[in-house]
């Protein structure tokens, strides 16, 4: 008995994800089923549609559901948990050849799934000193804001700008999770994205060893003046809340 019900199961949910091609459980009428086939992609299809509204629009309504059908049928997600999905949308984008006429569809999927990420995060806040000396000090980087670099300027892509080529620099952009839990997305300039790096890279460096090592990256001096518009960068994070603080000793 138990083999047979995992058998109808399997058969089931077979049908439900490729209804063209898998046939449903035997002694199940069609009416009943169209009642299933809709129900799980009505839901795949708004939930996937809230979390990437953006690509919803650029690609209409027959390119996106199309998108959405060929997930159900060729991806096999790795959670049960509804949040999670979007993640398994990117990692099925990640597998598959990129489309000619979307090709920034895996880096806008990227970059829309953070909104959702940082927003539902339950981090917990290292131990930081919020008035630390941050040249002196550790920086302390929230884990509520992410450095992002993509190919394509995934911030202006939409229903009337949908770009072919690339352009010839990256896009650089910080996201991060503002007090009331909202969300907001700024561009970067490289040397700024940089420090962002290495903050998340190498965290047990002080903030002076941080502007040592970048500067010898950007191939300068770490003079008095590169060191001090360091600083200034490092105050402009900490007033945004990328950076909380400095590190604390744990007794």
């Amino acid at each position: 008995m138990a083999e047979s019900l995992r058998e109808l199961q399997r058969r089931f949910a077979a049908h439900l994800r490729d209804p063209g091609r898998q046939p449903p459980p035997a002694g199940v009428t069609d009416a009943r089923m169209q009642v299933y086939r809709e129900l799980y992609f009505n839901n795949i299809t708004g939930l996937l549609t809230a979390n990437f509204p953006v690509i919803a629009r650029s690609l209409g309504p027959q390119r996106w559901p199309q998108l959405l059908r060929d997930f159900c049928r060729d991806h096999r997600p790795h959670t049960p948990l509804f949040p999670e999905i979007g993640q398994e949308l990117i990692a099925f984008l990640d597998q598959r050849a990129p489309d000619p006429e979307a090709p920034w569809l895996l880096e806008l999927a990227h970059y829309e799934w953070i909104e959702l990420a940082l927003k539902i995060s339950n981090a917990i806040a290292p131990a930081h000193d919020p008035a630390g000396d941050l040249l002196a000090g550790i920086p302390v980087l929230s884990p509520w804001c992410r450095a992002l670099a993509y190919r394509w300027p995934v911030h202006r892509i939409g229903p009337d700008h949908q770009p072919l080529q690339p352009p010839p620099h990256p896009t650089l952009l910080l996201a991060r999770r503002t007090d009331d839990g909202s969300i907001v997305f700024s561009e970067l300039s490289p040397l700024l994205y940089r420090l962002l790096e290495r903050l998340e890279q190498l965290p047990a460096l002080a903030g002076v060893q941080q502007l040592q090592a970048l500067a010898g990256e950007a191939g300068t001096q770490p003079d008095e003046g590169f060191i001090g518009d360091g600083q200034a960068m490092l105050r402009q994070l900490r007033d945004k809340g990328c950076v909380l603080g400095t590190a604390v000793a744990i007794a």
